[in-house]
Order: structure tokens, then C-alpha cells, then sequence
């Protein structure tokens, strides 16, 4: 039997009541009593949520840049402020996605990036034999006799844990946790972080609510999260912050999109910078390969549950759900679905559910945001 692999705060979710299941190999809460009531407490004030098992990689070197604007769909050159976060996929040559991630600009010669737990030790395979790889199309000048260049570097932190706050009242709260951090964040605009020596405080999330991620060393994760606890943050489960991130029209790798499609057809076109004139992996095969298919929200409009890999019959051809789920703030059955290019916002479609055809309406995601519906 295979261990599961544990977060830092594994003993933390236990302590806490925490229902425990096995997420893509790793031990994680689902939740720690009723799931609405863990989505609503992120919607309405907040929730912090142990996201120790994604990774954080710090890509460095002379050149990183230029390296990352060959690797990423979406053009490292568009991050010049220090701290500015970009969102991109990473992809194969054929165009499909290895992983989509965030990449933070700190120098010229310090990425950081966060990437998927179930991908990470691929997607840094991936970088590493890239960067051994690459070659600069357009090198800087030689630094002065002495200093040597410096070649890149991918390195997994493994030293390091990550807790996500969100909701209205999230940042608040870390800075009553962190008072220390407060005047490097409190100017942070969405998409921004800061390094704050020990904590790197990030304004990015996964819900559709403000707050910040927060780094820092594993072995303070543990007092970190009590400490939060204590000022009146409820930990939240896997289960809601699929909810949250489902309402926030936000993808989930391995259900929205995976290595057999590309970002054109996952709702990713926004993230792939196709007008600069720079290469980058994958490229020629999204431009040779226009998708026939795109992703669309959908709210069920009988009664019902909409589920990932549900057929979806429309006057296009068909298509399929890759996530669906009950939506708490819209009380209603929402689901991102790939269908045909011709299907347009406002068409009803209908939804194969145990043997039955049940009519859904194709909608603008997201669904919800900032604390309502959307829809």
C-alpha cells in the first residue's frame, strides 16, 4: 500500500477535526464540518487553507528572463516591477499543457514560480532540461572580468510551506499574525507580492476573494496557522476550495485542461501571448492547429447535479463537462464544459445525466466573485 505523502500541517487539520482523504497522493482535509459553510466563511470573511503541497521553485541565474520567455505561453517580458506575478501555462512542443502556473519577477536574475502538486516533479524536470538546453537568442553584454556569468538554476524550496488566506477580512488578519509585514504589503495590488525576509506575501489566490499567500519556512507553518486560528481564521477544506475556485470560472489541472489539449481550448487564450514576435515552446503547433472547441460556463436549469465528463448534447455537436458542482452562492448546479466553437452565451444545451437529457444554459464565467453571484 502506498504512504500518502503529508503536508507540515498534517497533525494541525487532525487536531481541528479535519476529514482527511487521499488528494493526488497526498494526505489533505476535505473538510472540517459542513463544506457550504466553509465556501460561504471564505465569501463573506475568511478562511486560510494549506497549500504546502504545491511547490515553490526560484529559477536564477543570467539570462533567467529570456530563458522564461522561451519556456512560458504567456511573455515573462510583460513583469518588470519587482514583484509583479504573471499567470502562463507550460507547454509542450505539440502545444498541449504541461502545467499552468504563476511566475513571480523579483531581479533580473530571480524568478519564482509556483507550480501544481501533482505536476511539480515533472514540471521541473521539464525546466531543468530546458534551461541546460537553451540558448539565449539575444545575450547580454559580458559582465566584468572577475564576476563569471552565472548559469541558470531551478531549484525546488522544498524548505518552504505555503498558506493561502482569503476572503474580505484576509489580509487584515495576516497582518495582525504579521504586524512585521504589513508596510512591504499593505500597497501590494492583486498579482503582486512582496519579500518580507523570512515571509514571501504574495496578493494572489484561488477563490475569487482578495487575499494574500503567504511562504515561509516549514518549520514555522505549523505556529503560523494556529496563530491565524486564533485571531478568528477557520481553516477551510479541499471540498470548498473547489466550490470557490469552480464560482470564480479559475482552472484545475487534470480536469479543465491536461497534456492531451492545448490553452485555446481550455479558456486559456488570455494567458498565451501569440502578437510579440518571440518564440516559445509550443508556438508553431498553436498556430498550426486552430482549436474547434472552447470552454463555456454552464448552470443547470432542472433539477440535478452537473459532474466532470458529463456529455453535453448541443446543436454544434457534442461536448463534455471537465468540472461541475453545486454552486453555494449562486444555489444552483454551475460546470465549465468544452464544447463545439459554434455554441454561443445564452444557448440552451442539454446534459446527459444518468440516462437522462437535462437543459443547461451556456453562460459567461465567472459565476461568482468578491462575495455574489455573478450570473
Amino acid at each position: 500500500m502506498t504512504t500518502l505523502k503529508q503536508t507540515p500541517l498534517n497533525a494541525a487539520h487532525r487536531a481541528m477535526g479535519a476529514k482527511m482523504v487521499d488528494f493526488g497522493g497526498w494526505d489533505m482535509p476535505v473538510n472540517y464540518g459542513s463544506q457550504i459553510d466553509e465556501h460561504h466563511q471564505v465569501r463573506n470573511d475568511v478562511g486560510m487553507f494549506d497549500v504546502c503541497h504545491m511547490r515553490v521553485v526560484d529559477a536564477k541565474g543570467d539570462g533567467v528572463r529570456a530563458f522564461l520567455r522561451y519556456l512560458l505561453a504567456n511573455n515573462a517580458d510583460k513583469i518588470t516591477v519587482p514583484g509583479k506575478a504573471l499567470y502562463s501555462a507550460m507547454l509542450r512542443p505539440d502545444g498541449h499543457v504541461i502545467d499552468d502556473l504563476i511566475i513571480y519577477f523579483m531581479t533580473e536574475q530571480w524568478f519564482r514560480i509556483v507550480v501544481n502538486a501533482g505536476t511539480a516533479d515533472k514540471d521541473i524536470a521539464w525546466m531543468k532540461l530546458k534551461a541546460a538546453e537553451f540558448k539565449d537568442p539575444h545575450p547580454s553584454p559580458l559582465p566584468p572580468a572577475g564576476e563569471g556569468i552565472k548559469p541558470i538554476t531551478i531549484t525546488s524550496r522544498d524548505d518552504l510551506a505555503m498558506v493561502a488566506i482569503q476572503g474580505p477580512n484576509a489580509r487584515a488578519k495576516v497582518w495582525q499574525v504579521l504586524p512585521q509585514t504589513k508596510a512591504a504589503t499593505e500597497n501590494l495590488v492583486n498579482f503582486q507580492a512582496a519579500d518580507c525576509g523570512e515571509y514571501f506575501v504574495a496578493r494572489t489566490g484561488y477563490t475569487g476573494e482578495d487575499g494574500f499567500e503567504v511562504m515561509l519556512p516549514k518549520q514555522k507553518v505549523e505556529a503560523f496557522w494556529y496563530d491565524l486560528n486564533k485571531v478568528g481564521v477557520k481553516p477551510i477544506g479541499l471540498g470548498a476550495r473547489d466550490t470557490l475556485r469552480l464560482e470564480a470560472g479559475m482552472n484545475l489541472y487534470g480536469q479543465d485542461m491536461d497534456e492531451t489539449v492545448g490553452p485555446l481550448e481550455s479558456g486559456l487564450a488570455w494567458t498565451v501571448d501569440l502578437k510579440s514576435e518571440r518564440d516559445f515552446i509550443g508556438k508553431a503547433a498553436l498556430l498550426a492547429n486552430l482549436p474547434s472547441k472552447k470552454l463555456v460556463g454552464l448552470v443547470l436549469l432542472d433539477r440535478g447535479v452537473l459532474r466532470g465528463h458529463q456529455k453535453v448534447k448541443t446543436t454544434q455537436g457534442e461536448g463534455e463537462i471537465t468540472s461541475g458542482s453545486f454552486s453555494p452562492t449562486l444555489e444552483k448546479s454551475i460546470a465549465l464544459a468544452r464544447v463545439p466553437n459554434g455554441v454561443q452565451i445564452g444557448d440552451t444545451v442539454q446534459v446527459e445525466i444518468r440516462d437522462k437529457l437535462l437543459n443547461a444554459k451556456v453562460v459567461k464565467y465567472p459565476f461568482a466573485r468578491n462575495g455574489k453571484g455573478l450570473i
